[in-house]
């Protein structure tokens, strides 16, 4: 079969509903200024999508950081590389301010998170070395794993018992190899909510030899007692070896920091091949940043406000007899019993009669049967805003119960 050709019959995990679902459930369009009211297919609805979790994306304060640095700067400097003539003094002073935020000894910055958790991944392990790593890592990790041309082990989620028997076959294995040992897990994941056991895990290094790398995307600006991430909140933070976050989520920006002893860091500026062969990132994106950081840092009232929408949110739900996992940070996961279609129906009924705009998880995501409303509360939404959607989703939870989205067009569509 010509590769095309096979690349097109099987088109991923929607297959055939790919086409129908196209601009409404996946790829939507999201219009207006960033804020918890926005416009979708011509109604303004009440979106819990956006990872704007402080606020900053629309703050004045900000927008008038990132013109005014536009205006200066343009967005083409500094041209090229950093390691050959895109470094400038902003960039180092943005790596420091963040290297001591997060109680680090060094940073780099990256241009986007993604990259750079591959990019990370690649750059400090070889054919030696041993990956082991959380199965439920996002797939940036997934990703940097698969690049590696070593042995890795899986662990069943924040499953310390099983890290454990990974950790003796890495250790076995490296014996007879010389490499040493990564373990990888997130601060926070993003689609349960909950926080990976690092102090569990930096216990085990009193009996095994290996090297920490967190990925604390959703951590970053949302936990800890100065935001400074889930290796803060749970008084681990100096056990993590490499500390990674992007600037996507809590600062709503483009790019991403790692963070660590000198020497790794040092080690990474000259062996991370993303950044090696990539432009530097805009002057722009650096002078904003260091404003968001500033802000992140100095006004503890925009975290404050964030978890006071939080607990209302989820205490709300579950009040209402919601089930929201195991959730311990911001992401507020909504978990529902139904099948794929009904979770097309339900989420058709959300937008348009409700008003409401969330994320909707289903099968191969989460198991057959399942369904997830994923929800991201941010400073910027209202305890009204809360209340609106604890009454909407009381309102579909009745409909999905009276097996009502089983007869909507679009669960047909679906083939349920």
């Amino acid at each position: 079969m010509d590769l095309f050709e096979k690349l097109l019959t099987n088109r991923g995990p929607l297959g055939k509903h790919s086409d129908i679902s196209e601009g409404y459930f996946m790829f939507p369009k999201l219009e207006g200024e960033i804020s918890p009211r926005m416009n979708f297919m011509g109604n303004e609805v009440l979106t819990w999508s956006l990872n704007n979790y402080l606020g900053l994306a629309n703050h004045p304060e900000v927008r008038k950081a990132d013109a005014d640095a536009a205006a200066e700067w343009g967005m083409a400097y500094p041209m090229g590389a950093r390691m050959m003539s895109g470094n400038t003094k902003y960039h180092e002073q943005l790596e420091q301010e963040l290297a001591d935020f997060v109680n680090k000894d060094a940073g780099l910055l990256l241009n986007y998170g993604y990259q750079g958790v591959l990019s990370v991944i690649d750059a400090v392990v070889d054919r030696k070395d041993v990956i082991v790593y959380d199965a439920e890592s996002h797939a940036c990790i997934i990703d940097g794993v698969r690049l590696h041309m070593g042995k890795r082990f899986v662990f069943p989620h924040n499953d310390i018992e099983n890290l454990e028997k990974q950790l003796e076959r890495a250790t076995k294995l490296t014996q007879e190899t010389g490499g040493g040992i990564l373990v990888i897990t997130e601060g926070v994941f993003g689609m349960s909510g909950n926080l990976g056991k690092l102090k569990e895990i930096a216990e085990l290094k009193k009996k095994f030899e290996f090297r920490l790398l967190v990925d604390d995307a959703h951590g970053f600006g949302t936990v800890g007692a100065t935001g400074a991430g889930a290796g803060e909140e749970l008084g681990c933070q100096d056990d993590i070896d490499i500390y990674f976050s992007t600037f996507a989520k809590s600062m709503a920006a483009i790019g991403a920091f790692v963070a660590g002893n000198k020497d790794i860091i040092k080690f990474l500026k000259y062996n991370i091949r993303s950044q090696i062969f990539a432009k530097s990132l805009p002057m722009p994106f650096v002078i904003g940043a260091l404003k968001r950081l500033q802000m992140l840092r100095d006004n503890p009232e925009h975290k404050n406000k964030l978890w006071v929408i939080v607990n209302a949110l989820q205490n709300g739900l579950k009040e209402k007899g919601f089930s929201i996992g195991t959730t311990q940070s911001p992401v507020t996961p909504v978990v529902l019993n139904g099948t794929v279609g009904e979770a097309a129906a339900l989420s058709k009924d959300l937008r348009e009669n409700f008003n409401i705009f969330c994320s909707v998880v289903i099968y191969p995501v989460v198991p057959k049967g399942t369904i997830i409303l994923r929800l991201i509360p941010t400073a910027s939404h209202s305890l009204e805003d809360v209340a609106e959607t604890i009454a909407a989703f009381e309102a579909i939870k009745g409909k999905l119960l009276s097996e009502e989205y089983k007869k909507e067009e679009v669960a047909i569509a679906f083939g349920e």
